[in-house]
């Protein structure tokens, strides 16, 4: 009789806890913007160096979590969130908002690398993440909305991600303290798939960052070339949030029926075109289409490319690494997609966004065929020696001739 799924809560809030900047990264940039004495550029750089800071923790720590112990690392993540995100909300000078945010930054690339790791051991990563994903995206969700509600400054948003930490903290007691095997405590173990790893890495820099240069301008697209109001805006995101909801869930209760490379690549391609749509919208369908679609489908492949990373190293290293290279593609993403629309126009920007997406699905649904080989290769090698070991089941050695022949029975000794 099988033993029941359980589902690693701890784990799913760790995730939470350590992806909730990066979601409310448009509200935090907005927030420094109008809250304190930077122009739109200077907030974005904030922004930007807040996700370099937590994407630096991710490729510190990727070979290192076992050593320094998981849970160890969870708390310190999290603590490091809840002293910079809580002191950058409760300053009131540019210096000591950016040193906070720096200092958050790193605690949340800390707590998403221990998560990464372990989800990586899990049984099932690819539900695990999809879990993660669902509860960071209500959680920014219930955010936004709220947000707006408590009055103007910088640090609301911040002091929610603090907050987040601090009550993610006492659920680290149920992460274990040691590795989970003998394997994963060798520090020396070299990292497996190298060069499939390094694909993906490389791709999500690329995916990550065309996902968020259109996140970056999608409000100056929506009240400048559509005509809409700030409100229209607004209930188009909240919207496309809820859908992002929808997305979570379906990619959850999906699981692996269609494998891993279908989602990825084709998933990548409808996102290319959902690009392409809001880019050049001029009138509320048209963006509402475009925004709400994309925000349906990018959590459904993300949590797809995670479940990927995560099959190609059981320690999770892939997994940390593969999630820091896609915070560096949305660190420059803003800034990518202001100097694509200044120069060429929206409707340029996501047509080279689009194409961008089509070239790096290519290497990506490779990779994810390739994780698919690999697995049937391991099954049919398990079928191999079960095969032998029933064959050696069967053969039957008379007594008689074991009698006869003396030194029988030190070669059946010695073969034993």
């Amino acid at each position: 009789m099988f033993a029941p799924r359980t589902t690693p809560w701890p784990l799913i809030a760790l995730f939470t806890a350590g992806y909730l900047a990066p979601y409310l990264l448009p509200t935090v940039v907005g927030r420094l913007d109008s809250g304190l004495p930077l122009s739109p550029t200077q907030a974005g750089a904030v922004g930007s160096a807040l996700l370099l800071s937590s994407a630096s923790a991710g490729f510190l720590l990727a070979s290192r979590v076992d050593r320094f112990g998981a849970r160890r690392l969870a708390r310190i993540g999290l603590t490091l969130a809840l002293l910079g995100y809580g002191g950058a909300a409760l300053a009131h000078t540019v210096p000591a908002v950016v040193l906070g945010v720096l200092i958050g930054g790193f605690g949340s690339g800390t707590a998403t690398a221990v998560a990464a790791t372990r989800i990586a051991a899990q049984p099932d990563p690819h539900r695990t993440t999809t879990a993660g994903l669902l509860g960071v995206s209500a959680l920014a969700g219930a955010v936004y909305l709220t947000v707006p509600h408590l009055g103007p400054g910088h640090g609301q948003p911040l002091a929610a991600i603090a907050l987040t930490a601090l009550a993610v903290w006492p659920l680290t007691g149920r992460i274990p303290v040691d590795a989970p095997t003998v394997e994963s405590r060798r520090p020396a173990a070299r990292l497996p798939h190298r060069r499939p790893g390094l694909v993906l890495a490389a791709c999500m820099l690329c995916w990550s960052l065309a996902q968020n240069s259109l996140w970056g301008v999608s409000g100056r697209i929506g009240l400048t070339q559509a005509q809409l109001t700030e409100a229209t805006v607004g209930a188009v995101f909240a919207i496309a949030l809820g859908a992002g909801l929808l997305g979570v869930t379906g990619a959850g209760a999906l699981g692996p029926r269609l494998g891993l490379a279908m989602p990825i690549g084709a998933g990548t391609v409808l996102i290319a075109g959902c690009i392409a749509v809001s880019a050049s919208a001029t009138d509320l369908p048209t963006f509402a289409t475009g925004e709400i679609a994309w925000n349906t489908i990018y959590p459904i492949v993300l949590s797809y490319v995670i479940g990927l990373a995560a099959s190609l190293d059981p320690r999770g290293r892939w997994a940390v690494l593969v999630g820091s290279a896609a915070s560096l593609g949305t660190a420059a993403g803003p800034l990518a997609g202001s100097v694509l629309s200044a120069q060429a126009g929206f409707p340029v920007m996501g047509a080279v966004l689009a194409v961008g997406l089509l070239v790096v699905s290519v290497p990506m649904t490779a990779v994810a065929l390739g994780s698919l080989t690999r697995t049937s290769g391991e099954i049919a090698e398990t079928a191999e020696v079960v095969e032998v070991v029933e064959v050696v089941e069967v053969v039957e050695i008379p007594l008689d001739t074991v009698e006869a022949t003396p030194a029988a029975p030190d070669r059946l000794t010695a073969a034993t």
